[in-house]
């Protein structure tokens, strides 16, 4: 692409932006981002709020998780894609024009059916929005600068996602309904001004027309896990659904193993450590989507403890991986990823273990808080490593697919484990009144609440330890 001519004819390119304006593109990229990492935190401590003012039931709650993850999950890959084919920052700002509109949504939903489908809409605008945020930045920036850029991209956005559920307790805590609202209503003023930020600063950013978008496997994707999703949140969801999501997710597969311009290239996965390391931050962040989704839930109605309260369970995983993650980083380049991940994910089975033993007595003080220290640790020990060894089975050229199919897996993850677990802990709960995540006092309430959580931390915790064990057959570095 060129925009003007040497007096000589030699064609001059367009940089992606003005280098005055790096800055500016990554504060743009910083708020951008932040909105969609605090999203699911935020969204797990205000959901009891919610549930009560929505008369949301368990199921509906699930749901309400479940669509913002299933639309990130099937389309993030497309997101990038479509950066790639039309230009990063008209897709970044789309995306963020439809996350912005789905916020406000949230804000203004009156039943739970408005609520689902406003965080699927803002489920689509993160698809479009966060892969965006990484490349703008590694498009502004020269390769000498771009580490440090990221860095402060990372340190930031770390800071804003252990911040956000903080606020957003404090909001519901003071503000009762209108608080949980104003949570959502608060996107609205931050992504204008990353929008304002972005305008018109990016001359070089002209797509690329000959890039396909795989818009028939982000479709398959998409009907596979909605329907897997159906399948286990809904104990009566008819068999021929589940049946038509192994259907679905085996044509995805197909689609993709053919498809010109696959959205998720299968031979990447030839690699081993690529392999594992998928199959490790799948079983990881299925345990820990469980307990951070259900633990507020719990907390909230069962043991008396207050929205701001349950942050302090939050805030030691974000401290602690924001602290560890560039140590840890350096150690998994000395001796491997493999073993700081085994070591981290035992942590983190070790301390869901110890929730699964503290639920029945509902101590969130004395046992709920630094047990989830613990896990915050082992979480600090893999986040890094795991990010690692992603980028290390990947071939030279496809690091940004490693990172998107692994970002999506982590997605995928979590809206499994949700709906899973929410039908297990609905099981364990049994059938006693008021019903688990509905407010109660009653000892029988507190007991079946105690019983449902143990549920979900000990499967959690056997998850993790599988983790821990699969972590081990990731290959050392070569040196």
């Amino acid at each position: 692409m060129t925009i003007a001519r040497a007096s000589e004819g030699t064609p001059v390119p367009v940089s992606f932006c003005a280098e005055g304006d790096r800055g500016i593109i990554l504060w743009a990229a910083i708020l951008a981002s932040s909105m969609g990492f605090i999203d699911s935190s935020v969204t797990s401590i205000a959901l009891p709020a919610m549930r009560e003012a929505l008369g949301a039931s368990l199921q509906q709650a699930q749901w309400i998780n479940a669509s913002y993850l299933l639309a990130v999950s099937s389309l993030v890959l497309v997101g990038g894609a479509a950066g790639d084919r039309f230009g990063i920052a008209r897709i970044f700002s789309l995306g963020i024009l439809v996350f912005v509109a789905g916020s406000l949504a949230c804000a203004f939903a009156m039943t739970p059916e408005q609520m689902i489908a406003a965080r699927a809409a803002k489920g689509v605008g993160a698809a479009m929005m966060v892969p965006g945020s990484m490349a703008m930045i590694s498009r502004a920036y020269p390769r000498a600068e771009r580490g440090r850029a990221l860095g402060l991209w990372a340190a930031a956005s770390t800071l804003t996602t252990a911040l956000g559920p903080v606020i957003g307790g404090m909001f519901v805590t003071w503000g009762g309904e209108l608080g949980w609202r104003l949570i959502f209503a608060l996107n609205l003023p931050l992504g204008l001004v990353a929008l304002w930020l972005v305008r018109g600063r990016t001359p070089g950013d002209i797509g690329k027309p000959g890039v396909r978008v795989d818009l028939p496997g982000a479709g398959l994707a998409t009907l596979g896990l909605g329907l897997m999703a159906w399948a286990l949140t809904d104990a009566a969801a008819p068999a021929w659904v589940a049946l038509a999501a192994l259907a679905s997710l085996a044509a995805f597969l197909v689609w993709e193993a053919v498809a010109p311009a696959p959205m998720l290239r299968l031979g990447l996965f030839r690699n081993r450590t690529l392999a594992v390391t998928n199959v490790v931050t799948f079983v990881l962040y299925f345990a820990l989507n469980g307990v951070m989704f259900y633990l507020p839930m719990t907390a909230v109605t069962a043991w008396n403890v207050t929205a701001l309260e349950v942050t302090a369970a939050f805030l030691p995983i974000s401290i602690l991986i924001g602290v560890l993650s560039a140590p840890a980083g350096r150690m998994a380049d000395r001796y491997g990823a493999g073993p700081l991940m085994a070591a981290g994910s035992a942590l983190v089975a070790l301390a869901y273990a110890g929730l699964w033993l503290a639920a029945p007595m509902g101590q969130f003080w004395a046992h709920v808080v630094p047990l989830t220290a613990l896990a915050g640790l082992g979480l600090g020990l893999v986040v890094a490593p795991l990010t690692a060894a992603a980028m290390q089975g990947a071939e030279d050229g496809e690091q940004g697919a490693a990172s998107g199919v692994n970002n999506a897996v982590a997605r995928v993850a979590g809206l499994i484990a949700v709906a899973l677990l929410g039908r297990m802990a609905a099981e364990a709960y049994g059938p006693v009144a008021p019903g688990f995540g509905v407010t109660g006092d009653s000892a029988q309430h507190l007991a079946a609440t105690g019983a449902a959580f143990g549920t979900v931390a000990l499967t959690s915790s056997l998850m993790a330890a599988l983790a821990a064990g699969l972590a081990l057959l990731v290959a050392r570095p070569v040196r």
